[in-house]
């Protein structure tokens, strides 16, 4: 684990940092993130086949292998750069051409490795210190993604808010509602717009809440803002917080 993230990712936390390595030496079977990028990628295409391969689908529908595979890349991704961007006002270098990623047989992201640490930005607002993985890093391969498989952006942008939104809370629970985290979390994920420049937010989304009945006391769930086709795929349902998932009618079980 990166020095720095080793005082946050403690105990049942640990795995979670461990996504992201630094070191000047690369590792030799590492593909740097900004190769898996040019339209008609065929490093994309080889690392989706095998992963769908993986999961058990021949159809020619790789909207659920994408958004499933992009949930596992962002899985080992996000827990060390957002705990660095927002828990330590840290930005590392993750842009795609300075980002490499490892991957088993199977296509699986299995970690991330950048060269350098990168930069303090204590004080800087969140736009700056989440631009290298935003805009130089999400942006263009989520772009890829859509495009090679027809996934609507904004179910990959919704994955990436599902996977911030847990990030988040976590990171404020950490730090007993720090003003810098709770901040980022409402921007990242609350607010409509950007400004500097205008832009809407990818990540913003209409959630909706239901009651669900844990043994006999009813529960408020919150569910995610958008359906990431798991069920699509063989021997898989949908999720407990899935927007999409067929409820029970009225007076039933919910």
């Amino acid at each position: 684990m990166i020095p720095l993230l080793a005082p946050i990712f403690q105990g049942e936390l640990a795995p979670l940092g461990e996504g992201l390595q630094c070191s000047e030496h690369i590792p030799a079977d590492a593909l740097r993130v900004c190769d898996l990028l040019p339209p008609g990628s065929p490093a994309l295409a080889e690392v989706l086949r095998r992963y769908a391969r993986f999961r058990g689908c021949a159809g020619p529908d790789l909207r659920p292998i994408a958004s499933t595979w992009s949930l596992a890349y962002l899985g080992m991704l996000l827990p060390p750069v957002v705990a660095a961007a927002s828990l330590l006002q840290h930005v590392f270098p993750v842009a795609a051409a300075q980002t490499w990623v490892r991957l088993d047989d199977h296509g699986v992201p299995v970690g991330f490795h950048v060269q350098t640490l990168g930069e303090s930005l204590q004080g800087a607002d969140t736009a700056q210190r989440y631009a290298p993985l935003l805009w130089q890093h999400l942006a263009p391969l989520l772009g890829t993604l859509s495009e090679s498989t027809r996934l609507a952006p904004k179910i990959l942008w919704g994955n990436v808010a599902r996977h911030l939104e847990y990030l988040l809370d976590k990171g404020v629970e950490l730090t007993g509602g720090a003003s810098h985290v709770v901040q980022d979390r409402d921007w990242l994920l609350n607010s409509a717009m950007w400004s500097a420049p205008p832009r809407i937010n990818p990540l913003h989304g209409r959630q909706l809440e239901v009651v669900r009945l844990h043994g006999e006391r009813p529960v408020l769930l919150k569910l995610h803002r958008q359906c990431c086709l798991r069920h699509l795929l063989p021997g898989e349902g949908y999720c407990g917080a899935c927007p999409l998932a067929p409820r029970p009618a009225p007076g039933g079980d919910r």
